[in-house]
């Protein structure tokens, strides 16, 4: 009986001539009951620009052989590869080795160099209309003879950084910008896998002071609005000033959305978060503004080093010296000065943002954070046991440790670097509605994203005025982060009679990683006095150890990295950390940041595990173990005027 009621109750539903469940439901009209929803859910509406229903992994910032720097030096593999490859599938990387990613990524950037985009592609095809140029001719026969790197040097020396377009064929341009849109577009998959079209700007030599103020330009929408114009290349101005106006100049074209993320500014020789213009000028409100409308994240962490924090800046932080990099410019041109050092890290730029928000009325650099990893290889590997390298020269192998990233241009090999000396880092982790273009672009421009030096440590982080020790333990502890406060990338809403703003911090291991160590508050403010201060709180950390008074548990965690043979156990640390702090220092007259800094146990480095796979051993000085760690956005306090 209660088949043939199925059966006959599915033939009515589907039926042709029956109106389906929803059409002949009540209407609202009609529908009585109490003045409150009894489901919960019915009012989960927006708030504060968005309720994040989800955490989103990606890498905006890979190279293919699309880009010269790495496709003339032996990156045989194309977008397809690097899309088939982050949604999880088996490639065959460039020194004919098989790899695969642990866990697929849910969004990517392939971010391909502007300056002359697809050379190596067009080389290898002999492209007509590139070999018609006295360049493309000269590479094209340097390449044919198996000179690939005597080619790249030519193009470098006298193309790049010279700012010099030596091909300059625009119809080349837009062939190989065409063609990253179709794959970009073909791979993209709402909802389960998301392409970004974008390119990289390479400004490599401003104001005879060589640089790294390189951008990755990352577009909202598809292919119909983005190929109505071509990539804004370093050939066309150095100026991230003029960059910005090609993006004024694409919204107004198209009507679509764009934005910049600059690269971590540890290799910018103090250019990066300068207060000076290229020009020279001191940097205006306009400027401040303008920067802030394109650019509202960075790149803090990546292969080439960590530009979080450096210890001469913060002398009193024991995690600050990771992954350092600081020996000059990314060319190796020029060495680096001490006064250099606060206009090129994360925590200190967002101090000199404040300091020059005093004068100019608005914050230049109120940005958030993610991580990328600027690999050259087109494979995005952030795990140290699963590394392959910044360059395709540096793809497993017994020696790779001693190839250069970069060597030095003048020559002078104590500005060079090395793999060595290299990350495995970064990904961003960005809080989304869904895996879309048009959501996790959202939730960039709304700073609702954090970087991870390569793990994928979940963190949440909320500031407001009224926040309980109870409620980050609560289930719905999201829901009141949201509606009583505002999540990182925010600004804390108006303090009305507080004494101090509350925080909410919770962070949860990568499930095939290493616990964790502690949560931390890195706070920075701008004294009376208008300097920069900072100090680190910790909120809450493993094992039973004590937090002081003065904020911090100073006994180390320990270690469990055997690094002979690249292992670790999680018998320290702990899976999940939670806290709700309060400022102990605050003062409603001085304007202030906060943002969290995660730490994992030790676990060996790629390092190591290169020393035990290959059964050799790299100087003594190379790190055989150390922290992962995440930093989330800011979220800022600004005195009421």
């Amino acid at each position: 009986m209660f088949r043939q009621i199925s059966l006959a109750l599915l033939a009515v539903t589907v039926s042709p001539s029956f109106a389906i469940s929803q059409d002949i439901g009540p209407a609202e009209e009609d529908v009585s009951g109490p003045p409150q929803n009894y489901s919960p859910f019915i009012e989960r509406t927006v708030k504060n620009r968005g309720l994040a229903e989800g955490l989103y992994w990606g890498d905006t910032h890979l190279h293919t052989m699309f880009s010269t720097d790495a496709g003339m030096i032996g990156n045989t593999l194309t977008p397809v590869d690097a899309y088939r490859f982050a949604m999880g599938e088996e490639v065959i990387t460039s020194s004919g080795q098989r790899l695969r990613i642990d866990r697929p990524l849910d969004f990517l950037v392939v971010s391909d160099h502007a300056e002359n985009l697809g050379l190596p592609v067009m080389l290898a095809e002999a492209n007509r209309d590139l070999l018609a140029t006295e360049y493309g001719q000269r590479l094209y026969d340097l390449v044919q003879a198996g000179e690939g790197y005597a080619a790249f040097q030519l193009w470098g020396n006298d193309g790049v950084a010279q700012n010099r377009d030596i091909i300059d064929n625009p119809k080349l341009d837009r062939t190989i910008w065409e063609r990253q849109i179709e794959l970009a577009d073909q791979y993209n998959d709402p909802g389960n896998f998301t392409a970004f079209i974008g390119f990289e700007w390479t400004s490599i030599n401003n104001r005879e002071k060589p640089s790294n103020l390189h951008r990755v330009v990352l577009f909202k929408e598809d292919g119909r609005k983005a190929s109505q114009v071509t990539p804004f290349s370093a050939y066309d101005s150095p100026d991230p000033e003029d960059l910005w106006a090609y993006m004024q100049g694409y919204e107004d074209l198209t009507g679509g959305s764009v934005m910049a993320i600059p690269h971590n500014g540890n290799l910018s020789n103090g250019l990066m978060f300068a207060t000076e213009r290229l020009n020279g000028e001191p940097i205006d409100a306009e400027y401040a503004e303008t920067r802030m409308r394109w650019e509202p994240i960075i790149e803090v962490t990546q292969i080439k080093g960590d530009g979080e924090a450096h210890p001469a800046l913060s002398p009193d932080d024991e995690f600050a010296d990771y992954g350092t990099w600081d020996k000059g410019d990314i060319g190796g041109f020029k060495p680096k000065m001490p006064e250099m050092l606060p206009f090129e890290y994360a925590r200190s730029a967002l101090q000199v943002g404040m300091q020059q928000e005093q004068k100019l009325g608005i914050n230049p650099f109120k940005f958030g954070q993610i991580g990328a990893t600027d690999a050259h290889t087109a494979v995005s590997t952030t795990r140290d046991d699963n590394f392959w390298g910044k360059m395709p020269s540096s793809e497993p192998s017994p020696d790779r440790w001693k190839h250069y990233v970069i060597q030095s241009f003048n020559g002078d090999e104590t500005l060079s670097t090395f793999e060595y000396e290299a990350l495995a880092s970064g990904l961003a982790g960005v809080w989304a509605r869904e895996n879309t273009r048009s959501a996790i672009f959202d939730a960039m421009q709304a700073k609702e994203v954090y970087a991870t030096t390569g793990t994928r440590i979940a963190v949440r982080f909320f500031g407001g005025w009224d926040f309980e020790g109870a409620d980050v333990f609560r289930p719905n502890v999201v829901d009141i982060g949201y509606s009583r406060g505002v999540p990182m990338g925010g600004d804390l809403p108006p303090q009305g009679e507080a004494t101090a703003p509350v925080f909410m911090l919770g962070a949860l291991k990568d499930v095939s990683a290493a616990n964790l160590d502690r949560v931390q508050i890195i706070k920075g403010w701008i004294d009376t006095e208008g300097a920069r201060q900072e100090r680190i709180y910790d909120v809450a950390v493993s094992d039973g150890r004590e937090i002081g008074e003065d904020g911090r548990a100073r006994q180390p965690v320990g270690s469990t990295v055997d690094e002979v043979n690249a292992t670790y156990t999680n018998a320290i640390g702990t899976a999940e950390l939670r806290g709700v702090w309060t400022d102990p220092d605050f003062d409603p007259a001085l304007p202030a940041y906060f943002y969290a800094r995660v730490l994992e146990i030790p676990t060996p480095t790629w390092q190591a595990h290169d020393e035990k796979f290959y059964g050799m051993k790299m100087d003594a000085d190379v790190p055989r173990s150390h922290q992962e760690r995440a930093y989330t956005s800011p979220i800022w306090y600004t005195p009421e005027q």
